[in-house]
C-alpha cells in the first residue's frame, strides 16, 4: 500500500549535512520544511541554535558525525551541547569498530552516555551498509538496552552504502515496535522511499524531500542525485 504525501512529509527528517552547508542554505532548508510539512529538519551542532520561525518543525541534530570514532565522553557532551542548544533530537552515530570486535557491550555504554545527556529523543546511527546482519541485530539490541528511542540505518557518508529494505527489514524484526527504525541514505525517489516505509521504517533522512514527495503525485521526473 503506498503512503500519502502528507503522511510521507510527517515522517521525514528534511537534512543538511554537508561539511559546507551555511547558516543561509539551512534558513533556506528550514522554510522548504515548513512548505513541504516534513517532521523536522536535521542539521549539524554548528547551526544550532536555530533563529528561522521553526512554525511546528522539529529540529534535529548529529553527534559523532559521521564516522562515530569519538570517545563515549566526548559523544555525550555534544549531545549535552546540542540539547542545551534547543535540539529536539539527536542522532549519533556508534563506534562500528568496537561492534566489529564483538564489544557490543561497550557500543551500549557509549548508547546510554549519550542517552543520559540528551533531552530529546535518541537515534542511533548502525551504519548497516558496513555491517553483517549478526552486527545489525547486536547494534539494535545495544540501542534498546541502552534506552535509545530510534536505531537508524545510515549516515550517508560511508563508503559501504546507505539504507537497504533487508536492513530495514531486519531492524524491524529486532526492535520495530519498541522502538522506531529511521532509513536515510541514498533515498532519491518516492519508490524507494515507499519501499523502507513498508519494510518497517517510521522516519526518513532525506535531503531531497520535494523530488520525494513528488514522486507521491506521480511526479518523477525530478529525482535527486544527493545522498544526505
Amino acid at each position: 500500500m503506498e503512503i500519502t504525501r502528507s503522511a510521507l512529509a510527517q515522517m521525514i527528517d528534511h537534512t543538511l549535512l554537508k561539511t559546507d552547508a551555511t547558516h543561509e542554505q539551512v534558513s533556506k532548508l528550514i522554510e522548504e520544511a515548513r512548505e513541504l510539512g516534513t517532521y523536522s529538519v536535521c542539521v549539524s551542532p554548528s547551526m544550532l541554535p536555530i533563529t528561522d520561525d521553526l512554525g511546528d518543525v522539529k529540529v534535529a541534530t548529529v553527534c559523532g558525525f559521521p564516522s562515530g570514532n569519538h570517545t563515549a565522553a566526548a559523544k555525550a557532551f555534544e549531545a549535552a551541547e546540542s540539547s542545551r542548544l534547543g535540539a529536539d533530537e539527536v542522532d549519533m552515530v556508534i563506534n562500528i569498530g568496537l561492534l566489529k570486535e564483538g564489544r557490543a557491550d561497550l557500543v551500549e555504554e557509549e548508547i546510554r552516555a549519550v542517552r543520559e545527556a540528551t533531552t530529546g529523543l535518541l537515534k542511533v546511527i548502525i551504519e548497516s551498509a558496513a555491517l553483517t546482519d549478526d552486527e545489525i541485530v547486536a547494534a539494535c539490541k545495544a540501542s534498546e538496552a541502552a534506552g535509545a528511542d530510534f536505531v537508524k540505518t545510515s549516515t550517508g557518508f560511508h563508503p559501504a552504502g546507505g539504507a537497504s529494505v533487508h536492513a530495514v527489514e531486519l531492524m524491524n524484526e529486532t526492535v520495530g515496535g519498541r522502538l522506531g527504525i529511521k532509513a536515510s541514505g541514498g533515498i532519491r525517489d518516492y519508490a524507494t522511499a515507499n519501499a523502507m516505509v513498508e519494510a518497517g521504517a517510521t522516519r526518513l533522512g532525506l535531503s531531497g524531500s520535494g523530488s520525494v514527495l513528488d514522486g507521491a503525485d506521480g511526479d518523477e521526473s525530478a529525482v535527486d542525485d544527493g545522498d544526505y
